[in-house]
């Protein structure tokens, strides 16, 4: 035994057999969730949340309430009360970027002025750094394969380089989002760099970042050998990075920010859990799919501009016929939205003029034509409470692919832009000193006498 290797990642025969114990266990009779009205994922009947709280960061709109009844309607996204399509329209009017802007706005509540924000991209460029040998005695060792896993380890990590780790006032708090805010981009991009060079033998090159580079210029700089990328490339990442970095309260990350904040834990603690919870496929990993569902539809479906045949293709996909054969069309549907996504009618002109620029339009149009056959087909084929259209996630897997980004930086972009989301909704947490968030489990199990071992 004293020689005995043990493989702690071996599935054996006997937890095989334990697993199955342990679910049996933990079914429930799915009857019994509408006997005691229980809403499963916090959700009614008719897909609406349940109302859990109130905030003042950011609002979701796909619906409105007309004589009693729910009328859908073509969605918006407000950040502090402005439409999202109008900051991105005023900030590309000026071609200017738009993350910090729109990241100070989440933070404190108003636009800033020329000056404040010129004062808060100085700040970000002054903390966009790590602590010293971070890389080297971090980064570099045992690199994981989930970039996600990456930045959850690196951010707990930082708790021990801060000597106010614990300190939940909110100018410590606000100094510990600001610094992460920073810092993702960093942790993303070196940490993927180790992993291709350790694991996929790839060339190791470590970029400093530009303290007077936008977030988007800076992710591109660091990943690219050369640091090269057009106006446009970069452009189109900002408005990405903008579209993604909040989405109200309910989703499931911000939702778990404010559980594990509302227990008076610490910020890297909280920020690591969030990451946990968009690392999962049901939350942040969609835009993968989309990209691989596209390049086998690219490759079973031989003319694109053929709808009967893509149409077919899309068919087979609800059947569990094609792909990954789990009957879902990728990048279609989203739980909020029916009518339209305005992330994705915001986004799609961007992606149009990128595609152009990189000779990729029969790609798009594509996409567009998935975009107008994929509705119907869902809609003749699934018993829905409501429509469906495109989500965010359809485009942004594209736009990652023209840009050259690897997969395994598809989801960590998506947090570099959603940490802003966490960190107001952190800072909003803290402000109202609610209590510890603690929703009721009844249970429905039998008292049982305990059964003495020699009787078992």
């Amino acid at each position: 035994m004293d020689n005995e290797i043990i493989n702690y990642s071996e599935v054996t025969p006997d937890l095989v057999t334990l697993a199955e114990r342990s679910r049996q266990a933990g079914v429930i009779d799915s009857e019994l969730y509408t006997k005691y009205d229980v809403k499963r994922g916090l959700r009614d009947l008719d897909g609406r949340g349940v109302l859990a709280g109130l905030t003042n960061i950011s609002d979701v709109r796909a619906s409105v309430i007309e004589n009693g009844q729910l009328i859908h309607i073509d969605g918006d996204l407000f950040y502090r009360g402005y439409n999202v399509k109008d900051l991105i329209g005023g900030y590309t009017k000026d071609h200017r970027f738009g993350f910090e802007e729109a990241t100070y706005l989440l933070l404190f509540g108003e636009l800033p002025t020329k000056n404040e924000l010129q004062a808060f991209q100085e700040l970000l460029g002054k903390y966009r750094s790590l602590p010293p040998s971070f890389v080297r005695d971090v980064i570099m060792k045992a690199p994981s394969n989930n970039m996600m896993n990456t930045l959850a380890r690196s951010v707990l990590t930082l708790y021990s380089y801060d000597s106010a780790a614990d300190d939940t006032s909110l100018p410590n708090v606000l100094r510990q989002c600001i610094q992460l805010i920073s810092a993702f981009p960093l942790l993303a991009i070196y940490g993927y760099q180790a992993y291709s060079h350790y694991h996929e033998g790839g060339s190791l090159i470590i970029h400093q970042p530009d303290p007077k580079l936008s977030t988007a210029e800076n992710i591109l700089h660091l990943l690219r050998p050369d640091s090269s990328y057009t106006p446009l490339e970069a452009q189109i990442l900002d408005v990405a990075l903008v579209l993604h970095m909040e989405h109200g309260g309910g989703n499931n990350s911000t939702f778990t920010t404010h559980v594990v904040t509302s227990s008076m834990t610490d910020t890297y603690s909280v920020i690591a859990a969030a990451l946990g919870s968009l690392k999962g496929p049901r939350h942040g990993g969609a835009n993968i799919k989309v990209v691989e569902m596209f390049e086998d539809m690219k490759e079973k479906v031989k003319d694109w501009e053929d709808d009967e045949e893509v149409s077919a293709y899309l068919i087979d996909l609800l059947d569990k016929k094609a792909f990954d054969k789990q009957g879902l069309i990728y990048g279609v549907g989203h739980a909020i939205y029916s009518k339209s996504d305005p992330r994705a009618v915001v986004f799609k002109d961007f992606v149009r003029r990128l595609s152009e620029e990189k000779g990729l339009s029969k790609e798009f149009e594509l996409y567009s034509r998935v975009e107008r056959l994929a509705p119907g087909i869902i809609s003749k084929h699934r018993q829905m409470y409501k429509g469906v259209s495109v989500n965010v996630d359809f485009y942004s897997g594209f736009v990652y692919h023209m840009l050259d980004l690897p997969l395994e930086l598809y989801t960590p972009i998506f947090a570099i832009a959603r940490i802003a989301g966490w960190s107001a909704h952190r800072m909003e947490e803290l402000s109202n000193n609610g209590k510890i968030i603690r929703p009721a489990y009844r249970p429905v199990s039998d008292n049982r006498e305990y059964i003495p071992m020699e009787k078992r």
